[in-house]
């Protein structure tokens, strides 16, 4: 046990107060080194070369692209047709997240499969439901979203 002012107080509270400065200044110091600059400080025309192969590295990927309001349709459509035809149970539309229009949708496509499931067996019900899914989803959407997105 040492006294107030001991080595190991001294430490303790150095350090508390250090910790903040070491990571405020590698966190800046991190930020500033992230753009390549070319001589005098200009931006890099090109990035800098891969040091192992000495080639440039791969071109930054494409941004994902948007999900249309008819396959949010066909795929939430899809997906709750699956768990309707196996619990063989409805839930709310709305705690589905199921517009109105979406869950009639809903319905027929189960409606559809259920005989299908029954005759042929299940993988050709989910045939039918995701190609149901789809096809309906995509007539509802034909135009573009009515109202003001794909839940309305």
């Amino acid at each position: 046990m040492g006294t107030r002012g001991g080595p190991w107080f001294r430490a303790v509270v150095l350090g508390s107060r250090l910790a903040p400065a070491l990571l405020a200044g590698v966190l800046s110091a991190g930020c500033a080194g992230t753009a390549a600059t070319g001589p005098g400080g200009a931006p890099s025309p090109t990035p800098p070369a891969h040091p192992a192969s000495g080639r440039s590295p791969a071109p930054p990927s494409p941004s994902p692209r948007v999900t249309s309001p008819a396959e949010l349709c066909a795929r939430a459509v899809a997906y709750w047709a699956r768990k309707v035809l196996d619990d063989d149970t409805y839930g709310d539309y709305q705690s589905m997240g199921l517009s109105n229009t979406q869950y009639e949708i809903l319905r027929r496509v189960v409606a559809a499969a259920r005989p299908v499931r029954q005759r042929q067996g299940t993988d050709a019900a989910q045939h039918l439901i995701d190609r149901q899914a789809r096809t309906e989803c995509a007539e509802r959407y034909r135009d573009g979203a009515f109202g003001k997105g794909p839940w309305q």
